[in-house]
């Protein structure tokens, strides 16, 4: 039987062990999707609810727009790993960890379906509604370990979302032939990608030089906010885009 949980959002409870104080004083400003990138969805409850996986997730949105809470959101689940956004290094300790059932890239990555992401819209706006989280502090886990993630991936309606006023979004620029970086080049106008990226919340290195850091980066950039081509190579619509996204961001 569904009841009213935490999120005041219809749920079951399935409670599982994987969870721990959260730090005295750290505010929840950060919410995460993921995709459970598993071949079923009771293969990824079970591993959110096992001890010797170390892993969970505050909440789980199934296929058919069902939702399990796993972790009281007053607790630190375990969802983002080692990660970091805006000179932060641990997420798990101010952020709400939302799994969104899909086998991913491994397992047969396809569409997520209108009404699971209408459930995770409802989800992730009461959430950020609560907890005063702000648009642009709703991320994928993509954004936060570009060097090991890449859910929840360039299929996610980041745009759908958007509609619904969750997240911090723009109309990604036109693809156009031009200007272009790539991973091995170096100077000033690396150093500009790099800067504008780190800006935005990335980790990157404000080096000059187009390392695997900053290919990462990009990559994850483009996951979320330029789906259309994700290849890790500065083009003039990532380029646009990127600032775009910066001159929308209020003054804080």
């Amino acid at each position: 039987m569904s009841v009213t949980t935490d999120t005041g959002v219809k749920a079951r409870v399935h409670p599982s062990p994987n969870h721990g104080e959260r730090p005295e004083g750290v505010p929840i400003d950060t919410v995460v999707l993921h995709y459970t990138g598993m071949q079923d969805a009771e293969s990824a409850l079970r591993r959110l609810c096992d001890p010797r996986a170390e892993v969970s997730a505050h909440y789980l949105v199934y296929e058919d727009g069902s939702i399990l809470q796993c972790v009281p959101e007053a607790r630190r689940a375990w969802h983002a790993g080692k990660s970091f956004w805006k000179g932060e290094t641990d997420l798990n300790s101010r952020s709400i960890g939302i799994e969104i059932v899909n086998p991913g890239h491994e397992f047969g990555y396809r569409p997520f379906p209108a009404v699971q992401i209408n459930a995770v819209c409802e989800l992730t706006a009461d959430i950020c509604k609560r907890h005063g989280i702000q648009p642009w502090r709703v991320l994928a886990h993509s954004d936060v370990a570009p060097d090991r993630k890449e859910d929840p991936g360039e299929l996610f309606p980041w745009d759908v979302l958007a509609g619904r006023g969750i997240g911090h979004y723009v109309a990604p620029a036109a693809m156009t032939s031009g200007l272009f970086m790539q991973e091995g080049e170096e100077g000033q106008p690396v150093e500009a990608i790099q800067s504008m990226l780190a800006i935005y919340g990335y980790d990157v290195p404000i080096s000059g030089v187009f390392d695997r850091r900053t290919r990462d980066a990009v990559t994850a950039f483009q996951r979320h906010f330029r789906q259309e081509k994700v290849d890790g190579v500065v083009d003039r619509s990532t380029l646009e885009t990127l600032h775009h996204l910066l001159s929308t961001l209020p003054a804080l």
